[in-house]
């Protein structure tokens, strides 16, 4: 049979597409013909796939006319994985396999001139795409099978070479191969430094009650929080400690996670997938490409959304650059983030807490209270400094709290030790089951990323609790934004507390930690 068709998978960001790679060996003027929108990368595909079949000591139908297309042929294709099933299309038409054994199998991999397997990025989004359109088994590098096997029902075969590959499908020995080698690198080491971060316990910080609280809340809800205070008021301590009170991601968090990381080239294949959410801390000299996302040919995940489902720190805010700070918008309005590029446009999932860190002034030493204040700086350079950070990035942050310099006595004169993360990470996990229990049949899971109009329409506040935040609202304290926030806020203090509803001591604590207003001591008490 002169035509054959074999299956891979077209990456878009974290969406995949199933490619049909459909090839005719028929007479004619001899020469390769690809047809379906392919880039430089795949078009370069035909010499290595010619020279890895002949290498391989395969037929390569060298007296007929060969033609292939990409289908569906409107879809911008990039990448070097769709040498695999390129070659097997082509050997399956030509005779040497086949094309039945092609049914309900994707074939993912780069081919070298020698016919053995290179390892590719982001196998796990493809086989998650190709298993979501029937595909049932699928032929991929051997260090990724691994990765591969994470989605559930699919059948993975991992291979070192093009002719293994042929052997499997003609069901005969396959030949001896040399290793293949791992495609991240030395860029897994990255994440393992994650592992120090487990390491630090909330019990070892003192005197910052109302921060704690402030911290423990937005772990709850998953919300966005802003820490400001001059230098060494504990700003980067108490935010490398959120991961700690952080519960383990569930299933379909971890698949998510892990595919965004397969995508980004970072996902170790013998790790597993990842089980505890991720920490990212970038320099304040971190480009927008970096941050959001983007890059030259294929779009590849910036650092948020590399902290989907964990937490990004940005310290130093006021210091990234401009542009930086304004594409945050997205992010953390909508918990996703769309990178265009002239041909496409990619969606990636932003859905992590975002925490910024800032000191009130460059210098670091600005204090309201003259009696520590060290501050060199002139009220201008304050002022532009502070600015900096603009209001509608502002805006977008939940929780807002301030955290004064450390005193001498700070933390000595307190009746009780402070708690610790696991005792901390507790109260988080019954809060997180409560919303996913009210949220079960929702898109969203934590009260953080819940919509305003359906939270008011459905879970609505008592009505003096909205009556609370809508005297804030006319007097200007609040945006509809912010009151927005406030009640979202509310509803994670009551799942702290075990409430079926907020009432107005909720909404109350809400309000002061949307507004950066300290706490009231009865308030940090009811979290026993």
């Amino acid at each position: 049979m002169p035509f054959a068709t074999a299956h891979t998978v077209s990456l878009h960001g974290a969406v995949g597409h199933l490619i049909d790679v459909q090839t005719d060996v028929s007479p004619g003027q001899v020469g390769v013909t690809m047809v379906g929108r392919a880039d430089t990368t795949i078009n370069e595909a035909r010499d290595r796939c010619r020279m890895a079949i002949i290498n391989s000591h395969l037929d390569w139908p060298a007296t007929r006319r060969i033609t292939i297309l990409l289908s569906p042929a409107d879809l911008l294709k990039r990448g070097t994985h769709f040498d695999l099933a390129i070659a097997v299309s082509v050997l399956a038409a030509a005779g040497t396999v086949r094309a039945e054994s092609l049914e309900q199998t994707a074939f993912v991999g780069e081919l070298t001139l020698d016919g053995n397997l290179r390892s590719v990025t982001g196998v796990l989004p493809m086989v998650l795409a190709a298993a979501e359109r029937g595909i049932r088994a699928v032929f991929v590098p051997e260090p990724q099978a691994a990765e591969a096997a994470m989605v559930p029902d699919m059948s993975v075969l991992g291979v070192r070479s093009l002719g293994q590959v042929v052997a499997v499908l003609c069901g005969e020995e396959p030949p001896d191969a040399p290793p293949v080698a791992p495609a991240s690198g030395a860029r897994v080491l990255a994440w393992r430094g994650q592992e120090r971060l487990e390491e630090l316990d909330l019990e070892d910080l003192l005197g910052v009650a109302d921060a704690r609280y402030a911290v423990e809340v937005a772990a709850a809800g998953g919300h966005h929080l802003l820490l400001s205070g001059p230098k060494g008021s504990g700003k980067t301590s108490l935010a490398e400690r959120i991961p700690g009170i952080l519960p383990d991601l569930s299933s379909a968090e971890s698949l998510e996670l892990s595919a965004i990381h397969s995508l980004a080239g970072t996902l170790d294949p013998a790790g597993g997938m990842l089980t505890r959410p991720p920490f990212s801390a970038p320099h304040h000299d971190a480009s927008k490409a970096s941050l959001i996302g983007g890059g030259s040919g294929i779009v590849r995940p910036g650092e948020v959304s590399r902290a989907h489902t964990g937490v990004l720190f940005l310290d130093e805010f006021p210091l990234f650059r401009s542009d930086v700070i304004e594409a945050l918008r997205q992010p953390l309005e909508s918990g996703d983030v769309t990178v265009a590029r002239r041909d496409e446009s990619v969606t990636l999932p932003a859905r992590g807490m975002v925490v910024l860190a800032c000191n009130p002034c460059p210098c670091g030493d600005y204090s309201g209270d003259v009696r520590f204040n060290r501050c060199t700086c002139r009220e201008v350079q304050r002022r532009d400094y502070r600015n900096k950070v603009t209001g509608p990035v502002a805006d977008r942050v939940d929780i807002v709290r301030h955290l004064p310099p450390l005193r001498k006595h700070d933390g000595v004169v307190d009746l009780e030790p402070p708690e610790s993360s696991a005792t901390v990470r507790g109260r988080v996990e019954a809060a997180r089951g409560r919303q996913a229990e009210r949220y079960a049949e929702e898109s969203w899971r934590l009260n953080g990323h819940a919509p305003g109009p359906v939270l008011r329409e459905r879970w609505p506040l008592t009505k003096a609790g909205q009556q609370a935040v809508d005297n804030q609202l006319y007097d200007g304290k609040l945006s509809r934004r912010g009151a927005t926030r406030a009640h979202r806020l509310a509803w994670t203090v009551a799942d702290l507390r075990g409430l079926e509803r907020p009432g107005i001591d909720e909404v109350e604590t809400a309000l002061r930690l949307r507004t950066g207003e300290p706490l009231l001591l009865s308030m940090l008490e009811r979290t026993g």
